[in-house]
Order: structure tokens, then C-alpha cells, then sequence
């Protein structure tokens, strides 16, 4: 498999990338329980269909610079990402440094859990992305499909939460 190396991306990218999407959710479960099925060996493919599998690349305790992999549903693609920001229990980010697909230059996402005052969380997700030069028009265009399909995924944690709490 050929893997194609991205650009670096931060915290700055998450408020600055040419496509930005946000979603806030709240999960049937608290905060300690949304956190670990985030850090577990499962994470983020036990949730739905949208991410069919994922692999620690780094051994725990999980921290800045620990790294993972994820295959996209449906087999469309395979990112490696590494994390820039860990604040154990709360919040977590990182960037993709390498995809098997051409179509990105830069790749970030940042992840928030929080308490909703209750026996829930406030789940918060950014997703940032830029793609290379001459697919920004398609993007643009993607926008729309992008978003509900980024959605999806804090949909399916809403839902997998509420089974299991």
C-alpha cells in the first residue's frame, strides 16, 4: 500500500481550515465512561460504520505524540494520525501525517468531553481539512455531503451511547 504524507497540522488549523466543521452532541453516559470507549482498543469503529477499524500504533499510557491508524468505511481509506494535545480525561487532538489517498494536504481533528451538569456528557468534535490545490473546488462543492457524513459519526455515538451508557 502506497501512503501519502500530509502537512503538519495544530491547534490553529482546528480554527482556521479551509473546510471547518463542529458538532456538539450530548451522550447518554458520563464523561469517565465516553473517555474510555475513546481511548479503548475499539474507540472510535465501535460506534458505527463510518470507521471500520483502528489500531494503536503506540503503547499506553496514551499522551502527546501516540499515534493510531483508521480504516474508513467503507474500505475508502486509511489515515495515520498523531496526537498533538492530551489532557487526560477531557480532550484530545490530533492531526493525520499520512493517508493512502492524495486528496488531503492538511487533516485535523480535536475531540471535547465534558460533563452536561448531570449523569451526561457534552460531546464536542471539530473536524478541520484542506485539500491539495486542485481539489478545493470539489470540496467546496463536497461541503454539504461532507458535513453529514462527519456528523454521522457523533450521531452514531449518541446512539451507541444510548444502548450501552
Amino acid at each position: 500500500m502506497r501512503w501519502y504524507s500530509l502537512e503538519p497540522a495544530d491547534a490553529d488549523f482546528l480554527t482556521s481550515a479551509p473546510h471547518l466543521f463542529r458538532y456538539r452532541k450530548r451522550f447518554a453516559a458520563r464523561p469517565e465512561r465516553v473517555w474510555e470507549s475513546l481511548t479503548s482498543d475499539a474507540s472510535l469503529a465501535a460506534w458505527g460504520p463510518l470507521v471500520t477499524d483502528l489500531k494503536w500504533l503506540s503503547p499506553r499510557p496514551f499522551g502527546i505524540g501516540t499515534e493510531r491508524e483508521l480504516v474508513l468505511a467503507p474500505g475508502l481509506s486509511r489515515v495515520r494520525e498523531r496526537f498533538f494535545r492530551w489532557d487526560e480525561g477531557r480532550r484530545y487532538s490530533f492531526a493525520a501525517y499520512q493517508a493512502n489517498s492524495p486528496l488531503l494536504r492538511r487533516f485535523a481533528e480535536d475531540y471535547v468531553v465534558e460533563t452536561d451538569g448531570g449523569d451526561g456528557t457534552l460531546f464536542s468534535w471539530t473536524v478541520g481539512l484542506e485539500p491539495k490545490g486542485p481539489l478545493s473546488l470539489p470540496f467546496r462543492a463536497l461541503n454539504p455531503v461532507l458535513k453529514t457524513a462527519f456528523g454521522r459519526m457523533a450521531t452514531d455515538g449518541q446512539r451507541y451511547f444510548a444502548k450501552r451508557g
